[in-house]
């Protein structure tokens, strides 16, 4: 067997390829990492295939003798690369795909930017059968094209597809500096959104956890899911006859509870919850397909994600990396 894998030097990827490669059940497949921008280390079950999905050669040269392809690559709010990269990118694999003698699955990461994560209001559990309503922005419009594309050449040429809808994906001390007052901040939201400027500096100097609540003034709740629960969701997927034309949340069991997080991290960390009102929505990404038709679980909890934030220490040739804008 030979698996392409897609945006292989990205977060998901670079944890992807070596628990892979480490799982017995593969231990004859070959890999073949599509690069653009970074890169992977080689091996003897490894190459590399450089160039930009765009490229209908490099496509084609990146998809011989593939059965499995797990495509991650992505750009986030990137206007000029999103109709190349997203649209353009998995029309090639795709097309490659389905007149592939060999082809036997495509498995796509997706994002719980399809239903608009916090900006979108449901009145129910997220299910996979939940209207799609992106946020604004192209990211979000890319992965609601992405998923109708997958699923249309389910339904056009029997392509033998399989999504994987992931919300916020933690490494590291990623959670950490998700809840920083300072510069670095990743991610959103923007405290200068919410916070005067004098009240900011202030907690920038203090010990301080930002508690968000909703627009209905409770506490937010949000999903997130660390990158090792998403990669072996992953390896759940591959090869698994039940994962065929299904749709899958990939997610923590219960959304994050920020009232629950400033608990958590006062108990550990000692720092002073400070409230701050938000228009965002709660919402609640349901897993349990997943659970029962993949046998998969999460293994981090918001406890075991707030610990490994705050414990991991950085080393000299670990600098923190921003996977993408915005």
């Amino acid at each position: 067997m030979r698996l392409l894998v897609t945006g292989a030097a990205g977060k998901v990827g670079q944890v992807f390829i070596p628990a892979f490669l480490a799982d017995s059940r593969f231990a004859d497949w070959e890999v073949v990492a599509l690069c653009h921008n970074r890169f992977v280390e080689t091996g003897e079950r490894v190459s590399i295939v450089s160039g930009s999905l765009s490229d209908e050669t490099v496509v084609e040269e990146a998809m011989a003798g593939v059965t499995h392809v797990v495509h991650l690559a992505a750009v986030k709010e990137s206007p000029d690369l999103v109709f190349d990269v997203a649209l353009k990118g998995l029309f090639h694999l795709l097309e490659e795909f389905r007149r592939s003698a060999e082809a036997r699955q495509f498995i796509l990461l997706s994002g719980d930017c399809v239903v608009g994560h916090i900006f979108q209001q449901y009145d129910e559990p997220i299910t996979e059968a939940s209207e799609r309503k992106a946020y604004p922005g192209c990211y979000a419009l890319t992965k609601v094209l992405e998923e109708t594309m997958l699923e249309q050449y389910g339904n056009q040429y029997g392509v033998n597809w399989s999504t994987l809808r992931a919300p916020w994906i933690m490494e590291k001390d990623d959670f950490r500096f998700a809840l920083d007052f300072g510069d670095e901040q990743f991610g959103g939201p923007p405290w200068t959104d919410f916070v005067d400027e004098v009240s900011l500096q202030r907690y920038r100097k203090g010990r301080h956890v930002p508690v968000l609540r909703d627009v209905s003034g409770d506490y937010l709740k949000r999903n997130f899911v660390h990158v090792d629960d998403l990669v072996s969701a992953i390896l759940a997927t591959i090869g698994n006859p039940r994962a065929q034309g299904q749709l899958f949340n990939i997610s923590m069991d219960q959304p994050v509870d920020y009232g629950a997080v400033g608990k958590v991290l006062k108990a550990s960390n000692g720092l002073e919850p400070i409230e701050i009102d938000t228009p965002f929505h709660s919402n609640w990404l349901d897993n349990s397909k997943a659970r029962m038709v993949l046998g998969w679980a999460p293994e981090v909890g918001l406890e075991e994600l707030a610990d490994r934030a705050w414990r991991y220490e950085r080393e000299e040739n670990d600098p923190r990396v921003i996977w993408y804008p915005g």
